[in-house]
């Protein structure tokens, strides 16, 4: 939460604070700075798996501020999701133009500099970077988190999600997986990831 204070004074010299707090994506959503997004019709199963990632581009000048992530519309059996953070994608891919400013007030509407990309039907994990966390779920059951920001990458960076049908499924899936995130600008453009 951000806050701001006001101090009031009444006739008798008594001082009385007025206080507001805002959550964090509000007030980043106010600046025109809150992004939502998703990837849809992402097809696995039969060994395949199936990805969307979040990626800060290099020259982006901003930090990429996670903040809510969804894994939604998995239709064949139990899955998994694998959360790779700044990994690199093992195969071609497309970009999901399934994205718009939260703060649709502001004229012309802000873009963000972070590009959702997704991969169907591939046969390898991502390599480099880090799997920080797996969660494993059954078909119709929405798996998501509000992360309030704290995973944060900078330009050449990425949050991916990765996911696969549990062993023993081989059916043909599909799912949906989407992003909440606010991109914080980079005095002077900042470091990238190598």
């Amino acid at each position: 939460m951000l806050g701001s204070k006001r101090v009031f004074t009444n006739n008798n010299q008594n001082n009385y604070v007025q206080s507001v707090n805002i959550p964090i994506e509000l007030f980043e959503s106010m600046k025109g700075e809150y992004f939502v997004g998703y990837a849809e019709n992402l097809l696995f199963g039969k060994g395949t798996k199936a990805w969307a990632r979040l990626y800060n581009p290099y020259n982006s000048g901003v930090n990429l501020h996670v903040n809510v992530w969804t894994v939604s519309d998995i239709s064949a059996g139990p899955y998994n999701a694998q959360f790779w953070f700044n990994a690199n994608p093992s195969c071609g891919f497309t970009e999901s133009k399934l994205f718009t400013c939260s703060n649709t007030a502001i004229w012309p509407v802000p873009v963000p500099k972070s590009i959702i990309q997704k991969a169907i039907n591939v046969t390898n994990d991502p390599y480099g970077g880090a799997k920080a966390f797996v969660r494993t779920s059954q078909p119709g059951i929405t798996i998501a988190d509000n992360e309030n920001g704290k995973f944060i990458f900078p330009p050449g960076g990425s949050f991916l999600v990765l996911i696969s049908l549990v062993e023993g499924y081989d059916d043909p899936a599909d799912g949906r997986i989407a992003f909440g995130w606010w991109e914080e600008k980079i005095p002077n453009g900042g470091k990238q990831l190598i």
